[in-house]
């Protein structure tokens, strides 16, 4: 039997694993819901059971027993600080390193090159590492105090002027109030609130309005600002990384105008040559594995 590797991306709307044998083949993937544990207290089994799942889920993809053992696991969590809150995950390997999803994401963006990486999904980082392998964080303060461009953040802006029009009496945007309150299933953005405060309404269904919002006119301003946010944290790294490749990571790139409005304006601000990722941040983890038992595996194929 292959000796088995894998990488796990817990995000705060979904979980990604994917495995991997000796000699960089994906041999299966897997989803479960959210891992992050942001909000929860000390009897949350939701990062230890979203990485079970995901990685169960993977092995029944890749038709492996569910009682395989890895050589290595790497687990990247959204929000991840060096503690773990509630259950602690138990995986079935010889090594299992557990760290903020932002490494991983840079390892899958950059291929291990020095380099940026800007990463939009549910929330949203910036990550750099340098020549020399030093590490530096912008941004990443969560959705109650950052997380600007990301899904989250730019759904949070939005509903945030709906509200502040309403309270200034303003008639424009009363069509666009409608269609949130039916998009939510609330009965009106008081109600909106509400849901979400009693957690009946979650970060994740906050944040997937977001690609509504990338396409309605009434939003631009709401989402340049995002871009732009990127794009002034990707010009921080770069100058105190000394480094001029950024690649942008996460699912709110998939949006091409999205994409294109962060990719250019990097472009101009700082001439830095922008990639797309790579590899998705559970294929960084996949690699990031392999260093960790000390293969040297650097390529990925299907």
């Amino acid at each position: 039997m292959s000796i088995l590797f894998a990488g796990i991306d817990g995000g705060q709307s979904s979980t990604v694993a994917v495995v991997g044998d000796e000699s960089g083949a994906i041999l299966g993937r897997g989803g479960a819901g959210a891992a992050d544990e942001v909000g929860t207290g000390p009897e949350s089994t939701r990062l230890r059971d979203a990485l079970a799942l995901a990685l169960d889920a993977a092995l029944a993809c890749a038709r492996l027993p569910g009682d395989a053992t890895f050589a290595a696991i790497v687990a990247g969590v959204s929000g991840y600080d060096g503690c773990v809150y509630g259950a602690a995950p138990r995986l079935p390997a010889e090594r299992f390193v557990l760290m903020h999803d932002a490494p991983i994401a840079h390892a899958g963006a950059l291929g291990g090159k020095p380099g940026v990486v800007v990463i939009a999904g549910t929330g949203s980082v910036v990550y750099a590492r340098d020549e020399l392998g030093k590490e530096a964080t912008y941004g990443g303060w969560g959705y109650l105090f950052g997380d600007e461009g990301s899904a989250f953040g730019i759904a949070r802006e939005a509903l945030s002027l709906l509200m502040r029009a309403s309270d200034d009496g303003e008639r424009a945007p009363r069509l666009e109030i409608a269609k949130v309150c039916e998009y939510f299933g609330q009965s009106s953005l008081r109600a909106l609130v509400h849901a979400f405060s009693t957690g009946t309404l979650s970060r994740a269904h906050i944040a997937a309005w977001a690609p509504y919002v990338l396409d309605a006119p009434a939003f631009r301003q709401v989402v340049q600002r995002g871009a732009d946010r990127l794009v002034a944290l990707s010009a921080k790294a770069c100058e105190e990384s000394s480094v001029k490749r950024v690649a942008l990571s996460g699912g709110l790139f998939n949006d091409e105008r999205y994409y294109d409005l962060v990719a250019s304006g990097i472009a101009a601000q700082i001439a830095a040559e922008v990639l797309r990722a790579k590899y998705e941040p559970a294929e960084g983890a996949l690699l990031l594995a392999y260093r960790e038992a000390g293969y040297q595996v650097t390529e990925l194929r299907e």
